[in-house]
């Protein structure tokens, strides 16, 4: 009887040893929504590379990312509550601040716009400067996007007014290349790897090009950020944990993206984002690979270049007093920078 009582003793202590207590189970991961416009777009290729990697995973969070069709919708979403956190551009931080429903960058993963604007071949002997945008049809990805802000800008720089031209949505990816190749606008402004197709296939004839920092600096006089992510003054305030968790995971994937060449990132894209042109899609990505930070942290003074671009255009950012250090705010991306 002793005996048997000390058997099922040692089978009672084993269990136990074996099933971890409660306190020690594996937490569940935290749901994050994140709204992008255009995620096949070489512009948002870190959320790509974090996601596909499993850096979100690894980081205790389950993303569920939708893609909508442009920044402004993107904006919305947030906005709205059908998402939690955005990546877009920064330029959207200051213009909402202005409409007094702000949003905050948390972290910059591209140093430079990368945007491009390019005349339709066929009427790029019209174009010697600027001023020749006037009375125009534009495409850009959408009306009030950072595409039609770049346009916009290089026309009130240059004497005209913002809206001397007409802008026409081509939305992103393919249906971009198809706005080119119907020749039905006379200009457009889009991204890698739609630009470089354009290119390649003979649509169009660059004019003006971001991907650079003297591109950059030729169409907005200084330094000028890119993509960012983003959300509510709210959201960082209630869930400071699950922004610390969504910065790392994205600065891991920017530290990924830097050691590896376009080759390497091509192979971990779904097919579809080459458009049915690989070659090209990597020609693409290796003219775009300078503009991503490798570290995610805020290049100095593009904040403030990016408020004196609004203001010489945008009605409602003219009417207002900006802070730009409300705009962004860049603890989570030191504290990820500094856990390396």
């Amino acid at each position: 009887m002793r005996t048997t009582m000390l058997h099922v003793a040692g089978a009672i202590a084993l269990t136990l040893l074996l099933t971890p207590a409660a306190g020690a189970q594996t937490a569940a991961p935290d749901k994050v929504r994140i709204a992008v416009g255009g995620k096949s777009a070489v512009f948002y290729l870190p959320l790509s590379v974090t996601e596909r990697l499993g850096y979100f995973k690894e980081a205790g969070l389950d993303v569920e990312i939708a893609d909508v069709a442009s920044g402004g919708r993107t904006l919305q979403a947030i906005i709205g509550g059908s998402a939690d956190i955005a990546v877009g551009t920064f330029d959207h931080t200051i213009q909402m601040q202005a409409k007094h429903q702000p949003v905050v960058a948390v972290l910059q993963f591209g140093r430079y716009p990368g945007l491009v604007l390019a005349m339709m071949a066929g009427k790029a002997n019209r174009y010697h400067s600027p001023k020749d945008l006037k009375g125009m049809k534009i495409g850009v990805t959408s009306p009030g996007s950072s595409t039609n802000f770049m346009v916009s800008y290089l026309m009130v720089r240059n004497g005209l007014k913002a809206d001397d031209a007409s802008y026409v949505g081509t939305g992103t990816t393919a249906t971009a290349v198809a706005a080119a190749r119907r020749a039905e606008i006379d200009a457009i402004v889009s991204s890698d790897p739609m630009i470089t197709l354009m290119l390649h296939d003979k649509l169009v004839k660059v004019v003006a090009d971001t991907r650079t920092a003297e591109g950059t600096k030729a169409v907005y006089g200084g330094p000028y950020p890119g993509g960012v992510v983003y959300a509510t003054p709210a959201m960082i305030e209630k869930n400071p944990q699950v922004m610390q968790k969504v910065v790392n995971a994205f600065v891991h994937g920017l530290r990924w993206i830097a050691s590896h060449s376009a080759a390497d990132i091509a192979k971990l894209m779904p097919e579809e984002y080459a458009l049915g042109n690989l070659p090209i899609y990597i020609e693409a990505l290796t003219l775009s690979k300078p503009m991503y930070s490798a570290d995610g942290m805020f290049v100095p003074g593009a904040v403030e270049t990016a408020e004196a671009v609004l203001k010489a255009f945008d009605p409602s950012v003219m009417a207002a007093t900006i802070d730009v250090k409300k705009t962004y705010d860049d603890r989570f991306v030191k504290k990820a920078n500094a856990a390396k």
